[in-house]
């Protein structure tokens, strides 16, 4: 086995428990080698970019090992739902794009469904209006999780290595520990009191004496539902005794059957595929929002000179706004779950309805979006989702974006099972027109109904360049995710960017409502700011948008990986 692999994004030194696999992997930097040496170390054959390093050497080793990028995929996420708790999982749900190395795209859909017993009332009061929290917290804002099949489906169709050696990673962190990184230990500290509040009894994640960086976590119930997985698939964690410490979790307040969680299914669909200039882009279909409002993004963004306009420019930002604010409006009016109610792609995707939809854009003031369609929100949606991107050898590839909604979900932790539930309900349109507690407004094609998938922004893309791979990636962010992935093709097909400097570089994002501007501190200078204020934008600043994690193939054919800055994310690559 290899000891030396280039480090794409930065120096990254993790030690990986295998006990079963006896695997110790040492990552090195690569500075101090000669100018030669270092291009060939460069040429990178395989590659993995995570949220968290300990998950991004799993997946590594998968590779290592004989494994593709759906092994190293299904690695991935099963050591997420381990070292980072806040957004990987078992308990939750997402979206797949994949290419294989001959050319064929797919996606599968995991994303999580209404109960049986959910229906469109269920968190209004006796006078209609919708009770706080009650969809965003405790046991009845808990979908029924899909990543569990997803990841076996994956695995059962395209995985080559045993399903043991990609989940037994995660057994052994769980079992014997990992250690937090500053940024999760401040962010289990940040929610100590919602678990409290939420769980009446003690368990791994609480200390009151406040968790720092380097502290041990272990997870032994985990562990064991883990073993149960790897010993049972489905049955192990969609009936048995995992479900029944599911349904126990909920105490007796969540909707939540055996008969939801034996009735899961993934489903395989179709992609959107559209293309920007030169390159073909396969995106995630509904019940995600994403490929489409990210392909109604490209197509209008052809009738501007973004290249000629610069980055992050009055121009440039006024057009991405003006843009972005015509698709979040047709989001939530027309997209939802396309089982229950037709999704009209065909017409949302139409060159000629994105032409007309943008003739209105003037480049010199803004268009305000009660003008396109009414509503009023006043908050954005959060960033606890998590993505990763992976190549392997062969250039099969795939992109996952895959979430508990909210940091840590519902905050509901599964006692004997030793995870968190999510709180997924609150994507539904709670009340047509009213917003989520992200601010993404839905229309009745995102009501609630039984055994329905609410509507998601995960944006999963892969893009292709004269027939070949090019780009895989994908982000974190809520409602920023569609923009974000946006910005990124830009940054490297427009302004000529490095991969890690497209993600790197500060992001802008606009949703239609509330009708403004949100930007990254540092994005915008003053002047900029002034001039889009007279031009009729409201600026909105916050620290962080989005954390991309992408692969690009280079022209010599070694892979690039890019790993955002904004959090622990790491790429990896031999």
């Amino acid at each position: 086995m290899k000891q030396g692999f280039f480090c794409a994004r930065k120096c990254v030194v993790c030690n990986m428990r295998y006990v079963s696999l006896m695997v110790l992997i040492i990552f090195f930097c690569c500075s101090g080698q000669n100018e030669k040496s270092l291009e060939k170390e460069n040429r990178v054959r395989g590659m993995v970019v995570s949220a968290h390093p300990e998950a991004s050497a799993v997946g590594y080793a998968i590779l290592e090992q004989g494994g593709n990028a759906y092994d190293a995929a299904v690695a991935v996420q099963f050591a997420l739902a381990v070292v980072y708790p806040r957004a990987g999982n078992i308990a939750g749900g997402g979206f797949a794009v994949f290419r294989l190395n001959s050319g064929k795209t797919g996606t599968l859909d995991f994303r999580e469904k209404a109960p049986i017993q959910a229906h469109r009332n269920m968190y209004l009061d006796q006078d209609s209006s919708v009770i706080e929290g009650l969809s965003s917290f405790g046991s009845l804002s808990v979908g029924v999780p899909g990543t569990v099949d997803g990841m076996l489906q994956l695995h059962k169709k395209y995985g080559v290595l045993p399903f043991e050696m990609a989940i037994q990673p995660a057994i052994d962190l769980a079992a014997y520990g990992f250690a937090l990184t500053k940024k999760e230990a401040d962010k289990l500290n940040q929610y100590q009191d919602e678990f409290l509040r939420a769980n009446n009894f003690d368990f791994p994640f609480l200390n009151s004496s406040g968790w720092a960086e380097g502290d041990s976590i272990r997870l032994p119930m985990l562990a064991k539902t883990l073993e149960r997985i790897k010993d049972h698939g489905r049955g192990g964690f969609y009936a048995g005794e995992t479900a029944k410490n599911i349904i126990d979790a909920m105490h007796d307040v969540g909707i939540i059957t055996p008969e939801d969680l034996s009735n899961y299914q993934s489903v395989w669909r179709e992609p959107i595929i559209g293309s920007y200039k030169d390159f073909k882009v396969v995106a995630m279909s509904p019940p995600s929002s994403g490929g489409i409002a990210l392909m109604q993004l490209l197509q209008g963004s052809q009738s501007f000179d973004f290249k000629r306009m610069g980055h992050n420019t009055v121009e440039s930002i006024h057009v991405m706004a003006e843009l972005e604010r015509r698709v979040y409006a047709d989001r939530a009016t027309y997209l939802g779950d396309p089982d229950f109610n037709p999704v009209p792609t065909d017409m949302l995707l139409d060159s000629a309805y994105i032409a007309n939809r943008n003739a209105r854009i003037s480049l010199e003031k803004t268009t305000p979006s009660d003008q396109i369609r009414e509503g009023k929100v006043d908050v954005i949606e959060s960033v606890e989702t998590t993505h990763f991107s992976i190549v392997d050898k062969q250039n099969n590839a795939i992109a996952i974006t895959t979430t508990l909604n909210g940091n840590f979900g519902s905050k509901v932790f599964v006692e004997k099972g030793g995870f968190f539930l999510n709180n997924e309900m609150d994507d539904f349109s709670v009340k047509p027109g009213v917003p989520n507690q992200y601010g993404l407004v839905g229309a009745e094609m995102n009501s609630i109904q039984s055994g329905k998938r609410m509507l998601s922004s995960m944006t999963p893309t892969i893009l292709e360049k004269n027939g070949e791979l090019y780009m895989v990636l994908g982000t974190p962010g809520g409602s920023t995710i569609i923009t974000s992935v946006y910005q990124t093709i830009l940054n490297v097909v427009e302004h000529g960017m490095t991969l890690q400097q497209a993600i790197d570089s500060k992001k802008v994002h606009h949703q239609w409502q509330p009708d403004a501007i949100t930007y990254e501190r540092g994005a915008i200078d003053s002047a900029a700011r002034n001039e889009l204020i007279r031009m009729g934008h409201e600026l909105r600043e916050v620290q962080f948008i989005g954390r991309v994690d992408a692969v690009l193939m280079n022209n010599n054919g070694s892979l690039e990986g890019g790993a955002d800055p904004r959090g622990d994310d790491a790429a990896v690559g031999f």
